[in-house]
């Protein structure tokens, strides 16, 4: 007899359970749980039969050694920063999900790539799922856009498919999956129908090699909403993000491309303008002459940046020193001051201390420890560092200084900005190095005196 299956999704994150939950045990979103289409299982689809799978055989197969190599086409989006995030530009037949909070320029961008597109001889299909066709028109005012864009304001799965099996646009925007329905899978925004609806328009854009972009709304943690089994149908996923005056747009997987790829854009205007020397961008208010200011080449993700690292110590009047970091890792914060204390004789115990990442950025990286080292010795002892000295490196526990990843392209990085002496990691190759935070230290104020 059939054994009828019933379950219930999280329509935040996908969560399944067997019964349904006031609170999703995963994202702890509220009255989330919504049940799913029952799925009936026959006693005879496990065994008996030819071969004990009820007669079923098994499909052709294919040795690698036989399969073509193919490049797949790709299409500049005509936004510098926005190629690099994806690996050089639009993949044919390729599907992106861009996430990000609402208001934050996810479809202004778009709005801007659908521009450029159109304009070298592209047709471009734009799905407004939540705006009437007269915002979207206000908003190309606003952004200079002049190209002809096809406009559609159905949101029927099949129907986008038609439409791209039909016109072959070169690229289609989605305005936001979430609206997206199928039909027979209940109300738009759900579970079934968010994930149906994504197979389906990836599955067109396969058929039909038309570059393809699904806006996602996010929920409060910052993912994107809906079950995440839409996350891997895509072949690349992007998040833009605030940071400061500036947007972040970053790549957390990519089939075509490198993941974890930075572009840096400003909004302005005219739209989402790219910031094509961010380093220079980062520090351009920093101030010069200052104890406790350092900078440092690090790297997000797989860019090179330099950064500022600020520290100020005071005297504490409470009974417990305070220790504040603001984006940087405490811990690591924590290490470094021991490693100064013990190392270095620092005295630290009556001082509350303050280590702040300047720009707004949020930046875990080992690589910062001896800049952290720098900054605070300068802001203890109330002596500035030179301003042609930039510095990267890991500070382990005995005070030594250790290597770090991508050396190389932040020293690059580095020298581009015109700092014409590095305190480094030993090894880097046209580099002395320090082997100490103590050799650090002698070294920087050496150069001081120069």
């Amino acid at each position: 007899m059939a054994r009828v299956t019933t379950k219930y999704v999280c329509n935040s994150c996908g969560y399944q359970s067997a019964k349904p939950l006031g609170r999703c045990p995963n994202c702890q979103a509220w009255n989330s749980f919504e049940e799913e289409m029952p799925s009936v299982t026959g006693g005879k689809a496990r065994g008996g039969g030819a071969g004990g799978y009820g007669g079923i055989t098994g499909g052709k197969l294919t040795a690698l050694s036989t399969v073509g190599r193919r490049e797949e086409p790709r299409t500049s989006s005509g936004i510098v920063e926005l190629d690099r995030v994806l690996g050089g530009g639009l993949v044919a037949g390729g599907v992106t999900l861009i996430g990000g909070e609402p208001g934050i320029g996810k479809s202004t961008l778009l709005l801007q790539v659908a521009d450029s597109v159109a304009r070298a001889g592209g047709t471009v299909l734009y799905v407004a799922g939540e705006e009437s066709l007269e915002q979207i028109r206000l908003r190309a005012d606003r952004l200079g856009v002049v190209a002809d864009i096809q406009l559609t304001r159905d949101t029927r799965a099949e129907h986008i498919a038609a439409l791209m099996n039909e016109h072959r646009p070169a690229l289609c925007i989605v305005d936001s999956i979430q609206t997206v329905t199928v039909e027979g899978e209940g109300a738009p925004g759900g579970v079934a129908q968010v994930r149906d609806g994504t197979s389906m328009l990836t599955r067109a854009a396969k058929e039909t090699g038309t570059a393809t972009v699904l806006v996602g709304h996010v929920t409060k943690d910052g993912t994107v909403a809906g079950p995440k089994v839409m996350e891997h149908i895509v072949d690349t996923t992007v998040f833009l993000e605030t940071v400061g005056a500036f947007r972040l747009l970053r790549s957390v997987k990519n089939r075509f491309g490198q993941a974890g790829e930075l572009g840096v854009f400003e909004m302005r205007g005219e739209g989402l303008m790219a910031v094509e020397n961010p380093s220079a961008a980062f520090l351009a208010e920093r101030p010069v002459g200052v104890p406790g200011s350092v900078v440092a080449a690090t790297v997000d993700g797989q860019r090179p940046m330099l950064l500022e690292v600020q520290a100020l110590a005071s005297k504490t009047p409470y009974p417990n020193a305070r220790r504040v970091v603001v984006g940087l890792d405490p811990r690591r914060v924590d290490v470094v001051l021991a490693v100064l204390e013990r190392r270095l004789d620092l005295t630290l115990g009556g001082l509350d201390v303050y280590v702040n990442l300047a720009g707004g950025l949020k930046v875990p990286d080992p690589g910062l420890d001896l800049a952290v080292a720098l900054a605070v010795y300068s802001a203890v002892v109330g002596r500035s560092l030179p301003t042609s000295v930039a510095v990267f490196g890991e500070v382990g526990l005995a005070g030594e200084v250790r290597s770090t990843v991508a050396s190389q392209r932040r020293a690059e990085e580095a020298g581009r900005a015109g700092y014409k002496r590095l305190i480094v990691p030993p090894g880097l190759d046209g580099h002395a190095g320090v082997k100490s935070v103590e050799e650090a230290v002698g070294v920087v104020w050496q150069a001081a005196k120069v």
